[in-house]
């Protein structure tokens, strides 16, 4: 059995999918982008500021739940230029800096809206 999660603490899915699925005490988050969820706004195009507005995006599908960014397992990062990683990382780190989940980081030829920055999250309740 599956439950979708939606929440205004997150911008709304931008195609047929949901922000987040629970089965089995696991919370999928999908892929989160650096859109402000209550003006719609992307953040400024630069590295560290969409960084951390997809994590803060993240932790308001995570805290819809009731759950933090401590219930993280794992992240995916997917990013548009490697070349920017280590700012990318210095504010991740910022976040995730304690018992941090496992990750993997891609970089791909675009992302939607022309964002920097996408991460997808499992967290387990």
């Amino acid at each position: 059995m599956k439950k979708i999660i939606s929440t205004k603490n997150a911008p709304a899915a931008i195609g047929p999918y949901s922000q987040a699925v629970e089965a089995g005490g696991l919370l999928f988050i999908s892929g989160q982008l650096p859109i402000d969820p209550a003006a719609g706004t992307m953040a400024p195009a630069e590295i560290k500021a969409q960084t951390e507005a997809v994590i803060k995006n993240l932790e308001g599908v995570l805290k819809s739940e009731g759950l933090t960014l401590e219930n993280v397992l794992k992240t995916t990062v997917y990013m548009a230029d490697l070349g920017q990683f280590a700012a990318m990382n210095e504010v991740y780190g910022k976040f995730f800096s304690a018992n941090p989940p496992a990750r993997a980081t891609v970089e791909v030829k675009a992302l939607p809206k022309a964002a920097l920055v996408e991460i997808e999250a499992v967290a387990a309740r």
